[in-house]
């Protein structure tokens, strides 16, 4: 049953770091599935505190992936109408047959917002929109940084517990 566990949570973790890339997949929630698997072998002592702490990184980066466009997108100078447009565009962008509409969305909706609403100029709603898009980049890194280590923290659980799987 062991094995059946490290395989099932190895598959997870690498998912997660596919789905830090992929928009459509949450990734360190995917990621975070894989070491409460591995916790769950007989071999593997159960840590609560590890398995609490990295609960609450995996779905404070989930949720935070959703909302850095909006907030980039105000730091930048934009308003709050380019914000919303911004998460209204990944959101169109994510269910649109658009190649790379994950990318194209959130900077369309942002420049949306900002001309339609605020009747901004080009060069500020670009700007705006432009702040999405770091907004958007941002929180890839970050989901991919978090799911990578967490494919770590397996291998090394595994690593360091191995001679205990037999």
């Amino acid at each position: 049953m062991d094995v059946v566990l490290i395989i099932i949570g190895l598959s997870f973790c690498i998912i997660g770091i596919v789905g830090s890339i992929l928009p459509i997949l949450p990734g360190p929630p995917f990621g975070w599935l894989g070491l409460l698997l591995l916790e769950l072998t007989k071999a593997i002592p159960n840590n609560y505190w590890f398995l609490g702490v990295t609960f609450i990184i995996a779905i404070g980066i989930f949720l935070l992936d959703y909302w850095m466009p909006s907030i980039s997108t105000k730091k930048f100078g934009g308003s709050k109408a380019g914000a919303i447009g911004a998460v209204l565009g990944l959101i169109i962008g994510l269910l649109s047959p658009i190649p790379f509409g994950f990318l194209t969305g959130p900077f369309a909706g942002a420049f949306i917002g900002e001309v339609v609403f605020n009747k901004t100029e080009g060069p500020q709603a670009l700007k705006a929109a432009f702040g999405s898009l770091l907004g958007f980049i941002a929180s890839t890194f970050m989901k991919l940084l978090v799911s990578c280590i967490f494919l770590g923290f397996f291998i090394w659980d595994l690593i360091s517990n191995w001679s205990s799987f037999f």
